[in-house]
């Protein structure tokens, strides 16, 4: 929306330069474009503020999610962490696997 306000404004003074008109229209027209200006600046500045709200709202909205993420994350690697490993199996005799293998 800020791009619309400043085009139009580049525009207007463009147009108001290279059109063919007298001297004193020319003034007119360029007096009645600068009285608009305040106004036009207004509008851009709230356009520019709403624009900011808005991409802080979603900055904030998608922190709070990614936040949230996180912090299941590291509850569920605590978790993880602290269950009870079972204890290995009993260890395999390799000696006596590999005599038999041996005989053959």
């Amino acid at each position: 929306m800020a791009g619309v306000v400043l085009g139009s404004m580049v525009g207007t003074v463009t147009g108001l330069l290279l059109a063919p008109r007298s001297g004193r229209e020319t003034r007119r027209i360029i007096r009645k474009s600068a009285d608009a200006l305040p106004e036009m600046a207004e509008d851009l500045s709230t356009t520019v503020q709403l624009q900011a709200d808005r991409l802080s709202d979603s900055a904030q909205k998608n922190w709070a999610g990614t936040l949230s993420r996180l912090k299941e994350a590291i509850a569920a690697g605590i978790e993880a962490t602290q269950m009870e490993v079972p204890p290995p199996d009993a260890p395999r005799d390799i000696t006596a696997e590999t005599n038999s293998s041996n005989k053959h």
